[in-house]
């Protein structure tokens, strides 16, 4: 069954003590608190999955052929916005890494870990045991708790199979999950995430056969239109990758980067290329936050990975002072980032980074959704998808506040609410 599209009649939502619609906010460079827009006792004029108006509850009652209009009220005090849009996360995967975690606390290094049997390659061992179904069980899992946490758009990468046969089951299960769940899913191609250890050649060959025997069956069976790459020293270099992202580029897919985790390099890898997004950011100096400042390339900033690992977090205040576009996302994966939740993670950037509410709320809804080049949400405006949240308390601001600790009660996708 497809739960994507529903059918009904034109219905008005509301009110919402506060409706944030999160309009007239620029995609890139910093943003103030008082640039938000607060409609009170707000509402949502809905119809076939989209928005048709947005405005004070009263006003739209005035709008309405009250007799072919459904009235679904809203009681007790909320607060709307936005269904959020989680940029990036890799919920597809078997297994877990807990016992690399444990280690990782207790002081031992990524190489003493790898020794150990943990690292990636430890995912990719247990996510090729799984078969697809018990892969499209683990999804279903993960991106219903996000659903239910507000993220109404999750974008999901393979990149533990590492194979073509591999890569292409992970991308199978994460587009057969998509058409089944209630959340939308956009998928990316992460065959690039690390040299098979299994591989016989190079890291060149490695990635000339991805290209020339995965990506025709990823356009034929359509499962993806994004193609990443782990630039790092222990992953792929700027050189080695760049074959590798032309011929994606030449094929019609879209880039996007795991940049500067560790060393920097990735960034600029991802101007040169003009990705949708460079994600992760942690090790960015000066130098690559001014070039992706002064390119059309989102910066993600991934604070679950940070938290997980203990390092620093992206510079997303200087990113955006410098007058870049930074989204934030959860980076959701069974090693360096177990935890999953959006909202906390990006609480707590914003407390360590001093980013305005705006800035956070921006990160999480129409940013984010600009990193996946989605022009259909991430505001709450005439004619875009009809995906909102609403959280029960009066004051948007006690949200971030409370640092994730409070959840929407309220969920809507496509104008039905599910949750």
């Amino acid at each position: 069954m497809n739960l994507k599209s529903t059918n009904m009649k034109q219905k008005l939502i509301g009110p919402f003590t506060q409706l944030l619609p999160m309009t007239g906010i620029a995609v890139k460079g910093a943003v103030k608190d008082e640039e938000l827009v607060v409609i009170e006792n707000g509402g949502i004029i809905v119809e076939n999955n989209t928005i048709i108006a947005v405005g004070t509850y009263k006003e739209l009652l005035k709008q309405i052929d009250i007799k072919n209009t459904l009235l679904e009220e809203v009681i007790g005090d909320s607060v709307c916005f936005p269904g959020f849009i989680d940029s990036h996360t890799h919920i597809c995967f078997g297994g877990t890494r807990a016992n690399d975690y444990a280690m990782r606390n207790a002081g031992k290094t990524y190489l003493e870990i790898s020794k150990a049997g943990g690292g990636i390659w430890d995912t990719v061992t247990q996510t090729r045991k799984a078969s697809i179904l018990e892969l499209e069980d683990g999804i279903t899992k993960r991106a219903n708790k996000h659903l239910k946490n507000g993220v109404t758009t999750i974008e999901v990468k393979s990149g533990y199979g590492l194979s073509v046969y591999e890569e292409l089951k992970m991308l199978r299960a994460i587009k057969n999950v998509d058409n089944r769940i209630k959340a939308d899913l956009v998928s990316t191609c992460l065959a690039a995430h690390m040299h098979p250890k299994d591989y016989p050649g190079t890291a060149s060959e490695y990635l000339e056969e991805i290209s020339i025997s995965l990506f025709p069956l990823l356009k034929e069976e359509r499962l993806t239109t994004r193609i990443d790459a782990f630039i790092e020293e222990g992953a792929f270099t700027a050189e080695v990758i760049a074959p590798y992202f032309k011929k994606a580029k030449e094929m019609g897919f879209t880039i996007t980067v795991h940049a500067d985790q560790f060393s920097t390099g990735g960034s600029k890898v991802a101007v040169d290329f003009n990705a949708i997004s460079a994600d992760h950011l942690e090790a960015s100096t000066t130098e690559e936050i001014n070039i992706l400042a002064k390119s059309n390339v989102i910066a993600t900033a991934l604070p679950g990975a940070s938290i997980g690992l203990g390092c620093a977090f992206t510079p997303a205040r200087k990113l955006l002072d410098a007058g870049g576009a930074v989204a934030i996302a959860s980076d959701h994966n069974p090693g360096s980032a177990p935890m999953g939740d959006l909202l906390t993670q990006a609480s707590i950037l914003g407390t360590f980074q001093k980013l305005s509410n705006a800035e956070v709320l921006s990160g999480i809804t129409f940013r984010a959704a600009a990193a996946l080049g989605l022009k259909d949400r991430g505001v709450l405006n005439s004619g875009f998808m009809a995906d909102f949240i609403a959280f029960p308390t009066a004051n948007y601001k006690e949200i971030l506040y409370q640092q994730g600790q409070l959840k929407p009660n309220m969920v809507w996708k496509k104008g039905t609410k599910i949750a």
